[in-house]
């Protein structure tokens, strides 16, 4: 291990895993997941070898966007439990070693907080409205919103308001859904709110924030209008989809936008300047406090050098790497990430973060199973192309290998170390994701990737829920998941948990997360396979259609299925860790 990898903050090389706390596991037979239910399954993750648990939101909320709504930041949703629930599920993460960091959610409030009440109540212009963006309209009376902005989930971003003598009043702007009216961070008593926000739970001992819609907040002056597209994380859609991308692009051109309009640099409400001091401001809060306390930045903004303005000394300390989620099945496509994400890293000497999957994505195993493993779908439902299971299961397997060998700090959705895929064939009437909604289906939303996890094969839900009598689960878990499940995995040769606590191990006993790559140049990610050496560890992996040669002068320590490596070639859809004899 390198000798600075032994002072080096926790979080530069750390294995994250996220914990999606509704789905994760149900202690009290619910049907929904919980605190407990967490804290019951950290001997499994500790087991695992991971470093820290990223939380989803478990605040109180009335869950019109899965706890993304939160109205009070201070306090557990009963769904989940109480604060007790949580010092009892921190503490004993700490007492294995595990970092927990909390989902902070910044840009906007639930319409049931407290603020939006008051606001609600008060009249224009006045303090309680300050707090959030509220406009006149524009047209006659007021009648229209006062700009042409879009919600991130479909339909306009303003919502008319009726005022409290019962006429039509001011619009509230929300990026998201109606029940998520954004909060103004022109307001200092807005910015004070959340840095005391960021006390309260460092002061109860978390470890980090991973910050939602961290490139959001701040507006342009004058809230100018945009009438682009723009999507959360965006990357190819299937052939034949309107919208169809091929990279890292937020926004796409409607097409009565003006010609000169069409490559303008950055929506008026995304990734403004402002939004830099911000994050200064939290760096010293967590500097207040010992233990080397990280911030993590969702931030969907291009190019790359942008993205690590976020995590520039003083700032945050990772951003997530969509880019690498977007890749896809494809060696040059992730080469080409890895290569720039190692080099703007390097400008502003952060480490780089890699992630797979996520609760906002269609899992990389189903993803890397279509007949293009480069697309990347907004849900996937019964009437639209179906994985080739197996397949997808291969692929999910040999990137997991590429992913946890590189420099830097990787992320792991719960799920990904079961090969879990996607709910490919859930009912509309099941689904609950705003963006279904809000589209009428055209975007089938993020429930597939979100359906509760499969502990036990032959007890009812999966044995999702501990009670004996648990309540259905919240999403219904297909029928496929008895052969993924955790008790099918856990101590089981070939599994894919096991392969994943084998590589963790491997990772931490070479401290690869603090090594150095180096690009192996007889395996040309042209002709499918992708090759890289971390210190003495050989990575490759191959991504063509035909086996190709393994080096004779190395051995292999693991590979990514039994039937990767035969007669000294490495098949197709393939991985492997490799050593000097």
């Amino acid at each position: 291990m390198p000798k600075h990898a032994q002072t080096a903050p926790w979080w530069q090389d750390a294995v994250i895993y996220q914990v999606y706390p509704r789905s994760f596991a149900d202690a009290d037979g619910d049907g929904m997941g919980d605190l407990r239910g967490v804290a019951a399954k950290l001997p499994y993750l500790e087991r695992l070898g991971v470093d820290a648990l990223w939380l989803s939101p478990f605040y109180t909320s009335p869950q019109a966007d899965a706890g993304y709504d939160v109205a009070d930041y201070r306090d557990v949703d009963p769904l989940f439990g109480s604060l007790g629930d949580f010092d009892a599920m921190l503490a004993a993460a700490h007492g294995r070693g595990i970092k927990i960091i909390v989902d902070l959610v910044p840009n906007h409030t639930s319409d049931e907080h407290v603020w939006f009440g008051e606001a609600l109540a008060a009249e224009p212009g006045s303090p309680e409205r300050a707090r959030y963006i509220f406009r006149d309209g524009s047209g006659a009376g007021g009648g229209e919103p006062p700009n042409n902005w879009q919600s991130i989930f479909g339909g306009p971003a303003w919502t008319r308001v009726t005022e409290p003598d019962g006429t039509p009043g001011q619009w509230y702007l929300h990026l998201f859904d109606t029940k998520q009216p954004d909060l103004d961070w022109e307001n200092p008593e807005v910015r004070e709110e959340m840095k005391d926000v960021l006390r309260f739970w460092l002061d109860r001992g978390v470890d980090g924030f991973r910050v939602d819609v961290a490139h959001g907040m701040v507006k342009a002056e004058g809230l100018p209008d945009w009438s682009a597209k723009v999507a959360m994380v965006a990357g190819n859609e299937p052939a034949g989809t309107a919208g169809a991308r091929d990279d890292v692009l937020i926004t796409e051109p409607s097409l009565d936008l003006p010609e000169e309009d069409v490559s303008a640099a950055t929506p008026p409400y995304f990734d403004q300047e402002g939004v830099h001091a911000i994050y200064e401001e939290w760096n010293a809060v967590l500097s207040e406090y010992d233990g080397d306390r990280m911030m993590v930045a969702e931030a969907w903004v291009e190019p790359m050098s942008r993205i690590f303005r976020y995590v520039r000394r003083g700032e945050m300390q990772q951003a997530f790497n969509f880019g690498f989620l977007l890749a896809g099945w494809d060696a040059e496509r992730i080469a080409d990430n890895v290569a720039e994400t190692l080099a703007e890293a390097a400008v502003v000497d952060a480490p780089p973060t890699w992630v797979l999957s996520n609760h906002d994505t269609v899992r990389h195993s189903t993803r890397y199973g279509l007949s293009d493993p480069t697309t990347f779908p907004k849900g996937i439902s019964a009437e639209d192309e179906q994985p080739d299971e197996r397949l997808g299961w291969a692929r999910g397997r040999a990137a997991a290998m590429v992913m946890l060998a590189l420099p830097g700090s990787a992320y792991v959705y719960q799920g990904d170390e079961l090969s879990l895929p996607e709910h490919t064939t859930l009912p509309a009437e099941a689904r609950q994701d705003p963006s279904f909604f809000r589209t009428g289906g055209a975007e089938r939303g993020r429930d597939g990737c979100r359906v509760p996890m499969p502990w036990l094969a032959d007890a009812p839900g999966f044995g999702f829920s501990e009670d004996s009598s648990p309540a259905a689960p919240w999403l219904p878990q297909p029928g496929s998941y008895a052969a993924y499940a955790a008790d099918r995995q856990v101590g089981v040769p070939g599994s894919t948990y096991e392969l994943y606590r084998e590589l963790l191990e491997i990772r931490a006993e070479r401290g690869l997360g603090h090594g150095i790559l180096a690009w192996a140049a007889e395996h040309a990610p042209a002709h499918g396979l992708l090759g890289y050496a971390n210190g003495e560890l050989l990575v490759l992996a191959n991504m063509g259609v035909a086996p190709v040669e393994l080096p004779g002068d190395h051995r292999v320590v693991a590979a990514s299925q039994d039937e990767a490596v035969f007669e000294g070639q490495l098949a197709a859809d393939s991985a492997v860790w490799m050593l000097p004899l």
